[in-house]
């Protein structure tokens, strides 16, 4: 197989974002007179966009003011300062992906990854290479996965993508991708249909693609 770019999603691959991020989502949209816990925070909003998050909270009953983007957003930030580890088996992964072009697709915003990536010096290994769904359309949409191959100069043919959400996957199912799904919990089923192949470790996608 032709290996030429691989693109990482950002949170929940290369970054544990998402606990922090959908406790606060959940402890908001409480005070907004939604009950709902962070797992199912997490089954609801993980891999869309805060925005999409907001409206699905709406529909749920919760009564969300007009500044609710810039609230929550400041409430994660405020969170996501305080660190967040690196997933485990990114920084071997990425050594051993040398050869090869890398790239982040991301539907959080650019302020969001800096925070998350800027401490263990993941934001300036992937300096140039990080594109975010609010500047070239969120993800299951593939137009943000053309747009980097474009960038790279490379087909659909020569790329991986590293997803563990469903709107990812389904992404890189759009543009002809060949994805792996990381799903560390061990259930493959929130990728069922997408065409991802299930992985429960960044080693197993090392292996996958012979690079050990």
């Amino acid at each position: 197989m032709t290996r030429k770019l691989v693109i990482f999603d950002c949170d929940g691959v290369l970054v544990d974002t998402e606990m922090a991020t959908n406790t606060i989502i959940a402890e908001n949209l409480q005070r907004h007179g939604l009950s709902i816990m962070p797992d199912e925070a997490h089954t609801l909003f993980a891999g869309g966009t805060m925005k999409s998050a907001g409206e699905e909270a709406t529909r749920r009953g919760a009564t969300l003011p007009d500044n609710w983007l810039s609230e929550i957003y400041a409430q994660v930030f405020s969170r996501l300062r305080q660190g967040v580890d690196v997933i485990d088996g990114v920084w071997e992964l990425l050594e051993l992906l040398a050869d090869c072009q890398i790239a982040i697709a991301s539907n959080g915003p650019m302020e969001k990854m800096a925070i998350t990536l800027k401490p263990s010096g993941l934001w300036d290994h992937f300096a140039g290479r990080i594109y975010s769904g609010h500047d070239h359309g969120p993800k299951p949409a593939p137009d943000m996965l053309f747009k980097i191959m474009q960038d790279a100069g490379v087909t659909a043919a020569e790329t991986i993508m590293i997803d563990d959400m469903p709107s990812g996957c389904r992404a890189a199912q759009a543009a002809g991708i060949r994805c792996f799904g990381y799903v560390a919990d061990g259930d493959p089923t929130r990728i069922a249909g997408t065409g991802a192949i299930p992985v429960q470790s960044l080693s197993a996608i090392a292996s996958a693609l012979d690079l050990r």
